[in-house]
């Protein structure tokens, strides 16, 4: 039996940032010396940040990273670890893992297979490295083997073990290498990565974990990004130790603090009875393969009854994981660590909200609640403050609802066609969270900009024949008062937009879709509306709901921007929610014609709705995507939650100016007439 100490960190890590990444790495490092860990994997180019985008192509940037891994250095002793970072071979960048042991670097792992599709563009910076070829790469005066690398772990007492790497997108792929390094010998294999939070991919991860560790017979580390990192994408923090399709150990996710670690022993001689040995099997005999890269005298593996005592740091599975809400719980907590991270990486005072007494402001609002709520719980009171940046009004704060009135304004901009329903929604969810809120009027506003369109145009504009003017000068009114309190609190305006809305352009463009960050745009109001529901009645895992939240799930979604007597809904102005969803999915994601989400919603959606109403649904759906694409290009950032999203910049790239679908719209109407847009 050969035990050894193994572990797993998740760092919240920011692009560009030298000091801070470091200083972060370097508290980790000294947290797997106080554990006792002798074998640490970290995330994907945990020294650079993995967002760096076109600065990969900076040789600078590489330059940096490897002054930086100089630094890091000294505090290795005792340790076997991986750092990422760019590395340039031949003048290619490549996406690498520099591995160290004993406070010496031994060579680099190059990444073989890039991720290159949804929110992926990592062929635009680095090379793929070729399967089983090594080269090597002066730094400074020396040389160092890179490439499709083994490398020989061998201890003071003659005992070895082989350690190879699997970084991200390798283990996504159908021929990944882990089993090519099992046959070379390798026991450990650290997979190093940098995968976003989505619905569902949590257990995929688990899943390819398990399988590896089973497959490859090899005790198998794999290390997650934590955190907002860039700003358009959060990382849950997942990490996983497995061996022998056994999962050894499971971190913390969605933690609010720089890292979290995760720790297990394993059992080295279990992949030697777990698979059939290849022919370089001599490399557990510490005779070198022509592949393998041997790392001299490094750490000694203590004795079972040595490793029994290690204290665990291993924090135990929450019930919300394996509830049947898990989505909604996934939601609440991903988006709160990413409100928490752009508003204190930003360097915001909080944020500020125009808050209409719908369903979209009120679930921001609600999310900064649970922001405060989750991070309090995470971290402490003065520790949360501490990390938000703690300017004049947090640091006076003595509590949570103190806290929140530093940290949300929130606003109501009403118009002569708002209604009492929507003012006392918002006051009553205001409330809930305890924002500072305040209320006033534009209709001021909307009266001089009114009065000095029609003196230029010399003719009155009416409803019937200027209805989407009228309405959208409305949100663009509301837009200037929350920037200046935005500015004046030094705070960051959140826009309430979400992806239904953007892929009709169903909102007004330097209106209601003013601000810094959406978070909502990458999520559907289908969703939005359930999320909602689930807050009032039930609410997170230890935490309670918000029942004022009724007032607003009881109404039928509004602008609110046409006079009262018209009575208008958003749905009636669009399409049933459920099914705007589905025409979108079937374009964005599953790349179908229009005529083929017609027949995919018929067999749907059929007994709900009339093949006539689909059919027109689906026309105007392709008139407004293909129409509002500037919008896209212009939206606020969003965070990315379900499979796709429409940010142009990070998923989904249509051009501006197109045909609009105009040849596959004549193929729906062949079966009959439609009443169009």
């Amino acid at each position: 039996m050969r035990l050894l100490k193994v572990g797993c960190a998740a760092l919240n890590q920011t692009p560009l940032d030298w000091e801070g990444n470091r200083d972060r790495i370097v508290a980790v490092l000294e947290c797997a010396h106080t554990e006792g860990v002798q074998v640490l994997c970290l995330p994907e180019l945990v020294i650079s940040g993995y967002g760096c985008e076109d600065l990969f192509l900076s040789p600078d940037v590489q330059r940096t990273a490897l002054e930086v891994l100089d630094e890091l250095l000294p505090y290795t002793k005792g340790l076997v670890v991986g750092f990422g970072l760019p590395l340039y071979v031949n003048n290619d960048c490549y996406d690498a893992v520099a591995l160290v042991a004993n406070g010496v670097l031994h060579g680099f792992a190059l990444k073989q297979f890039l991720a290159r599709d949804g929110l992926y563009y990592e062929t635009r910076w680095f090379r793929a490295w070729p399967a089983g070829e090594q080269a090597s790469v002066r730094i400074g005066a020396k040389e160092f083997p890179v490439g499709d690398l083994v490398f020989q772990l061998v201890n003071d007492e003659g005992k070895s073990c082989a350690l190879g790497f699997e970084i991200c997108e390798d283990a996504w792929s159908a021929s990944r290498p882990g089993s090519r390094l099992a046959a070379r010998g390798a026991q450990i294999v650290l997979n190093p990565s940098a995968s976003h939070f989505a619905f569902d991919r949590f257990n995929i991860r688990k899943r390819f974990v398990l399988e590896g560790s089973r497959a490859f017979g090899v005790a198998y580390l794999y290390a997650n990004l934590l955190g907002n990192e860039a700003g358009r994408v959060i990382y849950d923090g997942s990490c996983f130790i497995a061996s022998g399709g056994q999962l050894a150990a499971q971190g913390e996710r969605f933690g609010f603090g720089d890292h979290t670690f995760t720790t297990a022993t394993v059992d080295l001689d279990l992949s030697i009875v777990s698979r059939q040995r290849s022919a370089d099997a001599s490399v557990l005999e510490g005779v070198p393969s022509p592949n393998t890269t041997r790392v001299p005298a490094i750490v000694q593996v203590p004795a079972p009854w040595q490793l029994a005592k290690a204290k665990s740091s291993n924090a135990p599975i929450p019930a919300w994981e394996s509830a049947a809400e898990i989505r909604f719980e996934e939601f609440a907590r991903a988006q709160a660590l990413g409100l928490f991270d752009y508003i204190r990486k930003s360097s915001s005072r909080g944020a500020v909200v125009s808050l209409s007494g719908g369903a979209d402001s009120s679930v921001v609002v609600c999310l900064l609640r649970l922001m405060v709520e989750l991070s309090e719980s995470a971290l402490g009171f003065e520790a949360m403050k501490q990390r938000l940046g703690n300017w004049t009004e947090l640091a006076a704060s003595a509590d949570i609802p103190a806290a929140m009135k530093a940290l949300l304004m929130t606003v109501y901009q009403s118009t002569e066609n708002s209604s009492e329903i929507t003012r006392d929604a918002a006051l009553k969810v205001a409330e809930a969270v305890g924002s500072m809120h305040v209320e006033w009027s534009v209709q001021d506003s909307v009266s001089t900009y009114r009065a000095i369109a029609e003196k230029a145009l010399g003719s009155a504009l009416t409803w019937e024949k200027d209805d989407v003017a009228l309405q959208n000068i409305q949100a663009r009114a509301r837009s200037p008062g929350v920037w200046l309190l935005a500015n004046v609190r030094q705070a960051l305006l959140l826009s309430t937009s979400n992806r239904s809305e953007v892929a009709v352009g169903y909102a007004t463009m330097d209106g209601d879709t003013a601000g810094g960050l959406a978070p909502l745009g990458g999520i559907d109001k289908a969703f939005i509306r359930r999320w909602l529901e689930w807050l009032c009645v039930s609410g997170l895992e230890g935490f309670a709901p918000i029942p004022a939240l009724k007032v607003v799930t009881e109404q039928s979604p509004t602008a609110e921007l046409r006079p009262p007597g018209a009575k208008q809904t958003d749905e009636a102005d669009l399409m049933p929610y459920e099914v705007l969803n589905l025409i979108e999915l079937g374009l964005v994601q599953r790349g179908y014609s229009p005529s083929e989400i017609l027949e995919n919603l018929k067999q749907e959606q059929g007994n709900k709705y009339s093949s006539e109403d689909l059919q027109i649904w689906v026309d105007r759906f392709c008139t407004l995507f293909s129409r509002n694409q500037w919008k896209r290009e212009r939206y606020a950032p969003s965070f990315h939650m379900d499979g796709y999203n429409l940010d142009p910049r990070s998923y989904y790239r249509f051009p501006i100016l197109s045909g609009g679908f105009v040849r596959e719209k004549a193929r729906l109407r062949r079966a009959g007439p439609t009443k169009g847009c």
